[in-house]
């Protein structure tokens, strides 16, 4: 098995993605030592060019974050060790287009399991490819922003809501 990472560009800084043969592992979003924090996730992985599969995963990251309606849903992922809640929970949120949102209510009402918006939160909270599993699409009760647990926290999720049209730019003054 392969496992590798890169580091790579985009329109909220550079962020980085895991593979191991032609699936996606991990993705980080901006913040402080990316490359160390993919190390620590990924040790066995070494730092090269994606294979092609995998580069076509990051082209539309880049594309997505520049505000193209990029679709990633189609991007293979290593589900292995991902608890099935978790799972079903990204197979919905993967559902959401660029540009809309769910709640973490509407996400348990689709799973067939209303009352547990805390759980899906949770497993939002735990989502190993943020951007790819789109868990910034996803908000609290009535719009709210929520938690956001990637680097950057809810300023980064607000940012990219904006980028996909889903949230307006904050107001101003004038």
């Amino acid at each position: 098995m392969t496992t590798g990472f890169t580091v790579f560009a985009t329109a909220i800084g550079p962020c980085g993605l895991a593979w191991r043969d032609d699936l996606v592992v991990g993705t980080s979003l901006p913040g402080t030592d990316l490359r160390a924090r993919l190390a620590k996730r990924f040790p066995d992985a070494v730092e090269g060019p994606p294979p092609p599969s995998v580069r076509t995963a990051v082209d539309g990251i880049v594309a997505l974050l520049a505000g193209a309606r990029e679709d990633l849903a189609a991007v293979p992922l290593d589900l292995a060790g991902v608890p099935e809640f978790h799972r079903r929970a990204y197979e919905v949120a993967r559902a959401i287009p660029p540009g809309k949102t769910l709640t973490y209510g509407e996400i348990a009402h689709r799973l067939g399991l209303p009352g547990s918006a805390q759980a899906v939160g949770q497993a939002m909270g735990h989502n190993p490819f943020p951007i790819i599993v789109p868990c910034h699409r996803v908000l609290a009760a009535g719009g709210k922003d929520g938690g956001f647990s990637a680097h950057g926290g809810v300023a980064t999720k607000r940012r990219m809501l904006v980028i996909e049209g889903a949230l307006a730019d904050e107001p101003t003054l004038f």
